[in-house]
């Protein structure tokens, strides 16, 4: 079974990769949903399996505005990134939890603004490391790779991100709906925390995840994770996910739904809410 529409591989670079990941399918377990997959599938992007699809309609058809969420979430971290290579001059970028490659990337935003950007993305799902070659396609100026890692594993992330990027310079750290798939609330403000201990001043954590403000977002969250088919996911409450910038200095609006967080809305109209809630820190 092969992903639908899978693209042709681009001009390869070199993957930093865990040497135990396999590129031959034997760890891809087909008959099971993964997360990147379906938020691919929501995100209209094209590589994802059946039963991807099938489990992102099971929750659309529960919560319609899932579609809503997932591209609200996108168009953050576009904003995100944007903001942080053209106004605050950062040139060094770590997306864990990137997830399989849709429109407007990290590493394309980033350089669009500034060529010389570096940028290092992890995640541990064997069909993004497939994929990784889309994700690996960098200016001439900057520089682009991918690594094999869980988030729980921070240390393991920065030893290898450290081949590419200078952690004696601010760096932006994204960790975009990713800590919704760490339950334990400790645990995920510690793997924050880590991270953000081996990062120097005037760096940024860009961060958004599920909240528990839409009953009917909980609702068909709850659903899917009782299907027992893919990861669970835990939304948490604003002020949790608030709890993740604690120690940076947020900037405005502070920690808000993504829509809402510096909209580029040229009707001037505020846009609608959605269950997702990400900010913007800096490390003082």
């Amino acid at each position: 079974m092969t992903p639908r529409q899978v693209r042709s591989p681009p001009r390869r670079t070199t993957i930093i990769a865990d040497s135990t990941a396999q590129q031959g399918g034997s760890r891809i377990d087909t008959s099971r949903p993964h997360s990147a997959r379906i938020w691919n599938y929501l995100a209209g992007g094209k590589d994802y399996y059946e039963v991807d699809a099938e489990a992102a309609e099971k929750v659309l058809a529960v919560f319609p505005g899932m579609r809503d969420i997932t591209l609200a979430s996108r168009a953050f971290i576009g904003r995100v990134v944007r903001h942080l290579a053209g106004r605050e001059g950062i040139r060094q970028f770590l997306d864990i939890g990137t997830g399989l490659p849709t429109r407007d990337n990290t590493h394309e935003v980033a350089q669009r603004v500034a060529p010389e950007c570096r940028v290092v993305y992890a995640d541990n799902d064997p069909v993004v490391l497939l994929h990784a070659e889309a994700l690996l396609t960098s200016s001439p100026e900057g520089a682009c790779d991918y690594i094999d890692a869980d988030v729980r594993d921070p240390e393991a992330i920065l030893e290898r991100a450290a081949r590419t990027l200078d952690f004696s310079r601010p760096v932006g750290l994204m960790l975009m709906g990713i800590l919704g798939l760490v339950p334990d609330h400790d645990e995920a403000r510690s793997v924050v925390r880590r991270l953000l201990d081996a990062l120097p001043p005037g760096s940024f954590l860009g961060l958004n995840d599920g909240s528990t403000t839409d009953p009917a977002y909980v609702r068909a969250i709850e659903a899917h994770n009782a299907r027992g088919t893919a990861t669970p996911y835990t939304p948490r409450s604003p002020e949790r996910i608030a709890a993740f910038f604690d120690g940076l200095e947020l900037l405005d609006p502070g920690v808000v739904p993504c829509s809402r967080w510096r909209p580029e809305n040229a009707s001037g109209e505020p846009p609608a809410e959605v269950a997702v809630f990400g900010g913007l820190g800096r490390k003082p």
